[in-house]
């Protein structure tokens, strides 16, 4: 048989064939799932408003569903009243123009849909002050009956009333209160995804590493009543408490180190030179040492730390016990009598050490005793000059009494007073042990 005739006669058979061999291609090739998923996508936002609140009786409310995870604290800062902090909040709601029957679509119960297609609560934060960069989800989950879950992490800065008078033993407790920005509470209503008791002490995605614990995050849920209208808010109080140990060890410890060395200073004499310069090393180290925390401490408008107050208090006594100290050399040293400096001899030694102070007795007895004494009193008619030098040896006596009277007036006086700093360094000291204890006692238990 010739292949023109061959031809001919299986040209009725071609559209069989093609039929056949299609028919094997859709067997051999499965068939697509998510063309049930694209059916079901195009019909639900075929004619889907997000405009209008998804209800289809407008009197009745929306509830959203909320539910906050802190993550960690990435940020205290005192001095600007911000706190910064990564959480994972999650939003449910229902939308009732998104709801099918799974088994019209090969049984598909979740579709995630975008974000941006749909309604979405417009929920907002009261605290937040900045926008930080935070991972962008446009994308929802929506099972068959219409429930929407919208999660997503984001970084918040908040602003804080943060309390640092108690530092490094510094509780601090901040608010994240969420309400509907324009939706009063007839429209949009806020409640609990879980509940309470849970939301405060699930503590498991916290990242635990960083100087700040995570003690609980209590919640509340209130009517915030305005001129407008009344909007539901429901508010997560993040309580945070600082691990104090590296403060303890760095700033702590040395400044009672600094306090103690400056309370043994008064046990050196008060009329010591040596004193001064010993003070006045301290309050170098004072300097150094205030210089350095005011770098670690957290600054703050609002408050001023405790170990700050009480250093500065430590300060002023320092202050005060040298400045007596100079006062002291002002009064009782007589800078006149020698050209010499001999700044770790005590008072009494230099004026010992600046010339031979003698002593008008001594004087007497060797005027009594030298020829010229004798011959005075052998003649009785020099009587007169005996009576005027006896006068002279009164008036010196007289006067080197009112010195030595005067002297021990300041130093009795200044002794006083150097002894009465003393408790008073004392008092502050002890107050500031007992207080620092009982911050740590309040802190550790809780």
């Amino acid at each position: 048989m010739c292949p023109r005739t061959l031809a001919s006669a299986m040209s009725p058979l071609w559209p069989f064939i093609l039929l056949a061999a299609s028919a094997i291609l859709a067997i051999d090739i499965p068939h697509p799932r998510n063309s049930a998923v694209y059916h079901l996508t195009k019909k639900l936002l075929q004619k889907y408003h997000k405009e209008v609140r998804p209800v289809h009786d407008w009197t009745q409310a929306t509830t959203v569903y909320l539910d906050v995870l802190v993550r960690a604290v990435l940020d205290v800062d005192a001095q600007n009243q911000k706190l910064k902090t990564s959480v994972w909040y999650r939003e449910v709601w229902d939308d009732e123009f998104l709801s099918w029957n799974s088994s019209m679509f090969d049984e598909i119960r979740e579709i995630s849909l975008p974000l941006s297609a749909i309604w979405a609560p417009d929920i907002i934060i009261n605290e937040f002050v900045d926008i930080e960069r935070s991972p962008d989800l446009p994308y929802v989950y929506v099972n068959s009956s219409g429930t929407i879950k919208n999660a997503k992490p984001i970084q918040v800065v908040s602003a804080c009333s943060l309390e640092t008078y108690a530092f490094p033993f510094d509780i601090q407790n901040c608010s994240l209160t969420f309400n509907s920005i324009l939706h009063t509470v007839e429209d949009v209503d806020l409640a609990f995804l879980r509940s309470r008791e849970d939301i405060k002490h699930d503590k498991k995605a916290f990242l635990n590493d960083s100087e700040w614990e995570l003690l609980s995050v209590p919640s509340t849920y209130n009517i915030l009543q305005s001129s407008v209208g009344d909007f539901a808010q429901i508010q997560f109080n993040v309580v945070i408490r600082r691990r104090p140990l590296v403060y303890v060890v760095s700033l702590l410890i040395p400044s009672i180190f600094l306090m103690l060395v400056d309370l043994g200073s008064f046990y050196l004499p008060p009329t010591c030179r040596a004193r001064i310069v010993f003070k006045t090393s301290v309050l170098v180290g004072y300097t150094i040492f205030r210089v350095n925390m005011s770098d670690e401490m957290p600054r703050s408008t609002v408050s001023t730390p405790l170990i700050g107050v009480f250093f500065t208090v430590c300060m002023a006594f320092l202050v005060l016990s040298l400045s007596k100290s100079i006062l002291l050399v002002k009064f009782l040293h007589n800078e006149q009598r020698t050209g010499q400096e001999r700044p770790l001899l005590c008072l009494r030694g230099d004026t010992d050490a600046d010339g031979p102070r003698t002593d008008p007795r001594a004087q007497l007895a060797a005027m009594t005793e030298s020829p010229i004494g004798q011959e005075h009193q052998a003649q009785p008619g020099t009587l007169k000059e005996v009576w005027t030098q006896l006068r002279s040896i009164s008036d010196y006596f007289r006067t080197w009494d009112q010195e030595d009277q005067q002297e021990v007036g300041w130093l009795a006086l200044l002794e006083r007073f150097d002894r009465l700093l003393f408790q008073g360094y004392l008092v502050v000291l002890g107050l500031y042990t007992v207080t620092l204890c009982s911050l740590w006692a309040l802190w550790s238990g809780l």
